[in-house]
């Protein structure tokens, strides 16, 4: 796994393009990474020993109210990759590098039955923009209690 860069960007889009819907950037989600960049030192990509890209993820900086919180996605997969650990190896090494940075809390929309394997549960007081399903807004503390108290509206980072 390395950190994404400029190269890699439209190799990142194409796997993204290859692994969900068309219309992807449609989602509420992308409202709050436009004009926003991802978080330098989170978004990495993994390749095969011939270079090939067989997984990526990013991390976007967002606030709770007057919190702030990373919101990891998306992360993909090859599907000729699928089923082999790769996504946990990106989700689990990329987070160990968010505690060093000072981030304490990380937040997805996802499916619970997936994230939960990796410490995820239901952000039943956070609320992404619509028309997000808040079944599917999903949070993990990187430092104990980080999420204690947090509620509330997911917007677009500003300085």
């Amino acid at each position: 796994m390395n950190p994404e860069t400029a190269d890699d960007r439209w190799e990142v889009e194409a796997l993204y393009d290859t692994c969900f819907a068309p219309g992807r950037e449609a989602l509420s989600s992308y409202r709050l990474r436009d004009g926003v960049p991802p978080v330098a030192g989170l978004s990495h990509v993994a390749r095969d020993a011939g270079g090939i890209l067989a997984g990526a993820i990013r991390y976007w900086p967002v606030r709770i109210g007057n919190a702030e919180a990373l919101l990891l996605g998306p992360v993909a997969v090859h599907p000729t990759r699928q089923g082999e650990g790769l996504g946990g190896v990106l989700i689990e090494d990329s987070l160990s590098r968010a505690i060093p940075l000072g981030w304490e809390r990380v937040m997805l929309v996802g499916d619970a039955p997936y994230y939960e394997r990796f410490g995820f549960s239901l952000l039943a007081d956070v609320v992404m923009p619509p028309p997000t399903n808040p079944a599917r807004v999903l949070g993990r503390a990187l430092v104990a209690g980080a999420w204690d108290g947090i509620a509330g509206d997911v917007t677009a980072w500003t300085h």
